[in-house]
């Protein structure tokens, strides 16, 4: 991962630290950037957050979309 991204990551988390939901939004949002930008293990990490830290929110819900497609994909 290049350092630009790396900042971007970080400003995003330090932003909404306590933001409950909107920090579900915006690590779904960061994951799929890592999407992306072709990092799946890094994508896969923030959606298992998303579901441990989140389950009932619709982040969640989409977090759990993308895990299952991505487990297809060789």
């Amino acid at each position: 991962m290049n350092s630009a991204a790396q900042w971007i990551i970080l400003a995003l988390l330090l932003t909404g630290s306590a933001c409950g939901p909107d920090q579900a939004a915006q690590l779904l949002e960061t994951a799929q950037f890592e999407e992306r930008q072709n990092n799946r293990a890094h994508a896969k990490e923030l959606y298992e957050d998303i579901i441990q830290h989140y389950p009932d929110s619709p982040a969640a819900q989409t977090a759990r979309t993308r895990l299952a497609q991505l487990a297809d994909k060789p």
